[in-house]
């Protein structure tokens, strides 16, 4: 049997021992799956980070809209009614914060034209006019009545002159009836409605004020309400 020499085995040895080599192409498989590993794991984290704060936002955004709404329902309704009358014009600021419920049904009616040409039916002189429709209204000559009246007109501080209000009886879907006060009058606190204020046109309501009228407060001669304008801001 043949010896084989050290060198030999030493040379044998290292073969066996050697780490063995990898292809240039395996290498680049591998650097491959990492790569889309890799991309996969970011992008899927990236779509459930976007998912999360997506909803948080979307539960603040919901109250938000909410109370947009209904602001901006509010603040989209007329806040003014222009009356057109033969002594010429009333420019009316509308309460829609403290009497809401009143300004829509006197916004809806104006917008259908309820009010053109309607009469002032009770025109009292240091008191009231009272315009839209006379049924359930009529107790403003009851009002004027009273002999403790004329003492309250000065004192009171309550009740302004040139203040819009209806009655507070209910009246019907189809009617609606104003006052427009000349005075301070304290007994109307607990009768009336306010719902707005003349901001201009003072000088009409007295000019109507001064028509002459009969033994009921009703004027002689017909004077009322041409057209009544909508508007947002004067």
């Amino acid at each position: 049997m043949a010896k084989i020499k050290p060198q030999t085995l030493l040379l044998q040895s290292k073969k066996k021992k050697g780490p063995s080599r990898v292809s240039i192409s395996t290498i680049i498989v591998y650097c491959l799956l990492v790569g889309v590993i890799a991309v996969l794991l970011f992008t899927s984290y990236r779509h459930w980070s976007k998912r999360s704060t997506g909803q948080t936002g979307a539960n603040f955004s919901n109250f938000e809209d909410a109370d947009a709404t209904q602001d901006s329902k509010k603040y989209d309704l007329p806040g003014y009614a222009i009356m057109n009358t033969p002594k010429g014009y009333i420019t009316v600021e509308l309460f829609k914060d403290t009497a809401p419920e009143i300004v829509d049904k006197f916004l809806d009616f104006c917008q259908k034209g309820h009010f053109k040409g309607m009469p002032f039916h009770h025109v009292i002189k240091h008191y009231v006019i009272q315009g839209g429709d006379a049924e359930g209204l009529g107790a403003a000559e009851d009002w004027i009545s009273k002999e403790k009246l004329r003492t309250k007109l000065i004192t009171s501080p309550k009740h302004e002159a040139f203040t819009l209000g209806t009655t507070k009886s209910k009246q019907g879907g189809k009617k609606f009836g104003f006052f427009i006060t000349t005075a301070p009058i304290p007994d109307l606190n607990d009768r009336l409605i306010v719902f707005g204020r003349v901001v201009k046109g003072q000088d009409v309501v007295q000019e109507i004020e001064e028509v002459d009228t009969d033994e009921r407060y009703q004027p002689k001669s017909s004077i009322g309400i041409i057209d009544v304008t909508l508007k947002k801001e004067i």
